[in-house]
């Protein structure tokens, strides 16, 4: 049993990259999904997809890394904890390392970067930092 399905997920792509494998798998859920879509649009992840696995539906996700092999996500924070939620307004969300990295942020239009809560003046819970 997972507490906490995100840090499972940012644990386990920050192990992956570390070592730096090719891809993760992580188990399908509609919030992990909204998470690897917001790390696509950014450019830190290559794609995601659905894997047929036992006994459950896996979410693979294929890392990125650069021409010559280095990495591309560096760090990788879980922000809201099951312990302690975060929210931030839309005006609250500041930018992460001055632009160079995102906060993915969950809102009532689904999850989304700071950059595009910033644009749509939305607010919601901070789930993570990426950079």
């Amino acid at each position: 049993m997972i507490n906490d399905p995100i840090a499972d997920m940012l644990t386990r792509i920050r192990n992956a990259v570390r070592i730096e494998r090719r891809f993760v798998d992580v188990p399908l859920s509609h919030l992990r999904i909204g998470v690897a879509d917001v790390l696509k649009r950014e450019g830190y992840i290559w794609d995601y997809s659905e894997v047929e696995a036992e006994p459950a539906k896996m979410l693979r996700i294929e890392l990125k890394y650069g021409p010559n092999g280095e990495k591309i996500i560096q760090s990788v924070r879980r922000v809201s904890k099951p312990g302690r939620r975060v929210y931030a307004k839309c005006a609250e969300l500041k930018p992460i390392l001055n632009g160079m990295g995102i906060s993915i942020v969950s809102t009532s239009k689904g999850v989304v970067s700071d950059r595009e809560a910033r644009h749509q003046k939305l607010g919601g819970e901070v789930l993570a930092e990426v950079s």
